[in-house]
C-alpha cells in the first residue's frame, strides 16, 4: 500500500494532509511514543523499547561500523513491541 493510498483515505475522512496529518506522520507518532516511557496496566513503569528495535521496525537502515557488524533483526522483541503498540491503539479507541 502506498503513502498516497493512506493520504487519500485521510482526505476522505476530512483531514487536510498538508496541515493536519499525513501518512508519514503515523511513523513519526509511533517513533515518538515508542521511544517514550511505558506503563503497564496498573500504572507500573516498564522498560523502554530499545532504539535499535524501534529503528529496525521502522525499516531505518543503520549506518557506520555498528551497521556493518550488527545484523540482528530483533524479531522477538519487535513482535512484543508491536503487540504492545496494538494494545495501546486499542486502548485509545475504547477510551
Amino acid at each position: 500500500m502506498s503513502e498516497n493510498t493512506i493520504n487519500a483515505s485521510l482526505r476522505r475522512m476530512g483531514f487536510d494532509t498538508e496541515k493536519d496529518h499525513c501518512a508519514h506522520g503515523f511513523r513519526t507518532s509511533a517513533s515518538t511514543i515508542l521511544n517514550g516511557e511505558r506503563h503497564g496496566p496498573n500504572g507500573e513503569k516498564l522498560r523502554r523499547w530499545s532504539a535499535d528495535v524501534i529503528e529496525r521496525q521502522l525499516a531505518h537502515e543503520a549506518k557506520g561500523t555498528r551497521a556493518i557488524y550488527n545484523r540482528n533483526d530483533y524479531i522477538e522483541e519487535r513482535r512484543e513491541m508491536m503487540q504492545d503498540w496494538s494494545d495501546y491503539l486499542d486502548q485509545l479507541r475504547t477510551s
